[in-house]
């Protein structure tokens, strides 16, 4: 799989054979976490499409998956966060239950159910529940 970081808006995601790599258009580019986000919901919905696909006889060859954002503020987020299926050989007839499909992601149904998110200090935790750096030295 391979990962293009196109802006600082937007990744494109591509199957490809051998590991996950992440290009960007030059060295001093950095992959920030709005990106990581990004691919982390390109990948789940390449995943699921690519098992819709493979149940509904359909190649995912030129398949490759765009996601876009903008940002809000109050607090500073990312907002308008769009997913394109770029998929040129996908019947026309086959889109909107493509579409339907990508939406069964459990990144995209979390991005879209309120969600809380908690921080907590490990030393607030019990040994078992959190992963020390030492014990993975």
């Amino acid at each position: 799989m391979k990962i293009t970081l196109l802006s600082d808006d937007a990744i494109r995601l591509e199957p490809t054979a051998g590991a996950l790599t992440i290009e960007a258009p030059s060295a001093d580019v950095m992959y920030s976490p709005f990106q990581m986000l990004a691919s982390g919901l390109a990948s789940c919905t390449f995943s699921v499409i690519y098992s819709w696909a493979t149940h509904a006889d359909l190649s995912v060859d030129d398949l490759a998956i765009e996601v876009h954002w903008g940002f809000a503020d109050d607090p500073h987020r990312m907002s308008d966060i769009r997913v394109v299926l770029d998929w040129p050989s996908l019947p026309k007839n086959r889109i909107a239950a493509a579409k339907r499909a990508s939406e069964l992601c459990t990144i995209h149904a979390t991005l879209t159910h309120a969600t809380g998110v908690t921080v907590t200090a490990a030393s607030d935790l019990p040994a078992h529940e959190h992963h020390h750096a030492e014990a993975n030295a």
